[in-house]
């Protein structure tokens, strides 16, 4: 059976990019009029049929797919209710849907939202599935990942100065004495997971700390690896001083183990966790916090996808940063003990 030709078949055929063929189609934009005839005579040599949600767009008017990985993770359920707030204001609808981390959930996912003719998609990924990703794109979806991406992929995406973040709070715990410092990431083979901790080694390095691998955990986002990372983290020779939750998932699972070893907060271990929950200055001691601007990252993702459904994104992928802003609360203090050369080294 041969292969329907795709949008990116219709632009290499015309010589042109993927943006002024979605220009034509969409009737958005500037296209010259000699371009435009090139364009319409590939698309009828190749028998290329655009989807009817692509043909007759007005981003108004469009269907967007949001698929965030858990509900139960608060910082996802408040990025997606920004962008369903945000997409209400140019009429927008919104199709949500979850991979709860679910490689194979999520594959299922994305031939649905292919099958609804969505004009666009706002997702974190699982990091997998890179052949159904690269489908969508040869279809012409436009697609922007938020807060993750996959490497090799072409994609718009908004991601949090994750390394900048790391290194942020773990020189605050340095600069306090602290060189015995705990951390918690999300899975190191996602590119958050990966990034905080690279972030954290630099900090450690930059300041001749040296770095002890067993004080590091990767952690899955979903169930209770938070605690029991933490129940694991006590044990070392020597215990940990200070502990770094950046994994936003877990950070209840991970007080919730401390609470229960009654390590108190900061006499006994300071503590810095990701999360811009009002909660956490609710509470005895107030966190410390390094705070996601999930509102920005709303904005900018809805950005991102609207101009490349316009046509009007410049072919190369784009990326955005966003920083996330550091509080100092109560939860961390000044080492009793300043460490020494020989402690350090």
């Amino acid at each position: 059976m041969k292969k329907a030709p795709t949008i990116r078949d219709v632009a290499a055929s015309a010589g042109v990019s993927v943006s002024v063929v979605s220009r034509v189609l969409n009737s958005t934009g500037p296209v010259a009029p000699d371009t435009r005839s090139k364009v319409v005579a590939v698309i009828d040599e190749l028998g290329f049929r655009p989807r009817a949600a692509a043909r007759s767009l007005n981003v108004g008017a469009a269907t967007l797919g949001l698929i965030v990985t858990d509900l139960e993770n608060p910082f996802f359920a408040r990025l997606a209710d920004r962008i369903v707030w945000e997409s209400r204001a140019s009429g927008t609808q919104v199709v949500l849907m979850t991979t709860q981390e679910d490689a194979q959930l999520e594959r299922d996912i994305l031939d649905r939202l292919q099958d609804r003719s969505v004009t666009g998609i706002i997702a974190t990924p699982t990091g997998e599935n890179l052949d159904k990703w690269q489908r969508l794109l040869d279809l012409g979806v436009s697609v922007t990942f938020v807060d993750r991406s996959i490497p090799g992929l072409p994609i718009d995406r908004v991601r949090i100065e994750n390394v900048v973040s790391a290194q942020t709070a773990t020189e605050h715990l340095l600069a306090l004495g602290h060189t015995s410092i705990a951390f918690i990431s999300g899975p190191l083979t996602t590119t958050t997971g990966a990034d905080r901790v690279s972030g954290y080694r630099r900090a450690l390095e930059e300041h001749g700390v040296a770095y002890r691998p067993e004080l590091v955990r990767g952690v899955r986002f979903r169930g209770d690896d938070g605690g029991d990372a933490v129940s694991t983290l006590l044990r070392q020779d020597p215990a940990p001083t200070a502990l770094i939750v950046a994994n936003t998932a877990q950070v209840r699972s991970a007080l919730r183990r401390l609470s229960i070893a009654g390590i108190r907060q900061p006499d006994d271990l300071s503590v810095i966790v990701f999360d811009d929950d009002p909660w956490t200055e609710l509470v005895t001691p107030p966190l410390s916090i390094v705070r996601p601007r999930t509102d920005l990252l709303a904005v900018h993702a809805l950005e991102l996808v609207t101009t490349r459904i316009r046509g009007m994104a410049p072919d190369d992928a784009r990326t955005i940063s966003v920083a996330a802003e550091f509080v100092a609360r109560a939860s961390t203090r000044t080492l009793d003990h300043r460490p020494t050369e020989k402690d350090i080294l």
